[in-house]
């Protein structure tokens, strides 16, 4: 399976204008790599030898879990966890087991590794590449991402380094420029929110046609601006 930013059309990330386009990027990278590797994937041998050498993050299990294919999740914990036996504590077969440091190096190496996050840790850096060219060269598309409604604080500290070396530096003050702008925006759109949440549990604003406004998402919005995640996501 070929999974790069040439399978996912930027249109598709920054055309829907609502929250951060990187966070969709990455939502929509994790979704697909997960159904790819529980689905046939699982058993091409390349693939099969990746996963058990890696594993998986927690977020990723969870999102496999939460899915139609747990007989899928336990065959590869069934193939992970022999490789896992063999890798820490040398299996049943060998004579030689490894040295307690090794075991330390293996079990620690493991439990760091998710074979979703590396692959779509790669696809992430085409998306990148492919989006700052794109800023640099086309018109349309810095119109595009102008009229994004924000961006998360993880990524926008991302896109700030990533642009130092993937942005000319004729473009780079250009773009800076519009990032904090639609950070800012998205901040203080939530410092609102928030406010007015916490003044509905004043006694004077309760009853039936209380005015929550945008705020009874507020807080969800907040842990997706400040974490990069949905409220329960990992």
């Amino acid at each position: 399976m070929r999974m790069d930013i040439c399978t996912i059309p930027l249109s598709e990330i920054f055309e829907p204008r609502d929250g951060c386009p990187v966070c969709r990027m990455r939502d929509m990278l994790d979704e697909r790599y997960t159904e790819y590797i529980t689905g046939a994937a699982m058993m091409e041998p390349d693939e099969r030898i990746r996963t058990n050498e890696l594993g998986f993050c927690n977020r990723h299990y969870s999102m496999m879990l939460k899915g139609k294919h747990r007989l899928q999740v336990a065959l590869m914990l069934s193939s992970h966890l022999d490789s896992l036996d063999n890798d820490i504590f040398g299996g049943s077969r060998k004579l030689f087991k490894p040295s307690p440091k090794k075991s330390l190096y293996r079990s620690a190496r493991v439990t760091d590794t998710c074979f979703i996050c590396e692959r779509a840790e790669k696809s992430m850096e085409a998306f990148f590449k492919t989006m700052f060219s794109l800023y640099e060269t086309d018109r349309d598309f810095r119109k595009l991402f102008s009229e994004q409604t924000g961006v998360c604080l993880p990524h926008y500290a991302l896109l700030c380094e990533k642009s130092e070396y993937l942005l000319s530096k004729k473009m780079t003050p250009d773009f800076r420029k519009e990032l904090d702008r639609l950070t800012r925006t998205a901040l203080s759109k939530l410092r609102e929110d928030v406010l007015h949440f916490t003044k509905m549990y004043d006694y004077r604003n309760s009853g039936e046609n209380a005015d929550w406004g945008n705020s009874r998402d507020s807080i969800e919005r907040s842990v997706r601006f400040l974490t990069g995640f949905d409220k329960g996501d990992e």
